[in-house]
């Protein structure tokens, strides 16, 4: 329940918050509660994919991207996700999620999100990057093609590019079409 009394105060924050052109890093913050905790202590892993698709709707909404898929009857959908930890939260601590798009391929967009505290130093720490893969369906039945999306919000600037290694990684992740094209573990 807190997670959506988070996700409903970070809504209202984002309409007031600095805009952003759509390719911009948005830095969307939070602090620990002691509801993120887990039983060692930290931010329970689960928490930080939560946390994750609060910091991208803060994106979408700074953006102005979501205004547009609001007009369009258009919603994103998490297709893959992955996360790495170096270091852990623990409660109280202050901490900002940087998120920005990647990139496209034929059939999905990409973002990544980082995890950042200041050091000692004041510089940026990085303590969890994670990435996900996503598209865009219609309201109406079907999936927003790449170039509806790039229409709709804009030319992409060459700048932004999906390195190769996480195109590789979705292909290597996504689950077969049907059910019984899908291999198991446990047969």
């Amino acid at each position: 329940m807190h997670m959506l009394w988070r996700t409903l105060l970070h809504s209202l924050l984002s309409r007031f918050g600095a805009r952003l052109g759509h390719y911009d890093v948005a830095r969307t913050r939070f602090i620990t509660l002691p509801t993120d905790q887990d039983i060692l202590r930290h931010m329970n892993n689960g928490v930080y994919l939560s946390i994750m698709d609060i910091a991208r709707f803060d994106l979408l909404h700074r953006t102005g991207i979501w205004a547009i898929f609001l007009a369009k009857g258009w919603y994103p959908v998490v297709v893959s996700e992955t996360i790495s930890f170096r270091k852990s939260l623990t409660l109280g601590q202050r901490f900002t999620v940087e998120s920005r798009i990647l990139g496209f391929d034929e059939k999905a967009v990409y973002v990544e999100q980082r995890f950042v505290r200041p050091d000692a130093d004041g510089a940026p720490e990085v303590y969890a990057q994670g990435f996900i893969r996503g598209r865009f369906l219609k309201r109406g039945g079907g999936v927003v093609t790449i170039d509806e999306l790039t229409d709709a919000v804009g030319a992409v600037p060459a700048s932004v590019t999906v390195p190769h290694w996480l195109l590789e990684w979705s292909t290597d992740v996504a689950m077969p079409a049907t059910r019984a094209a899908a291999p198991s573990l446990w047969e």
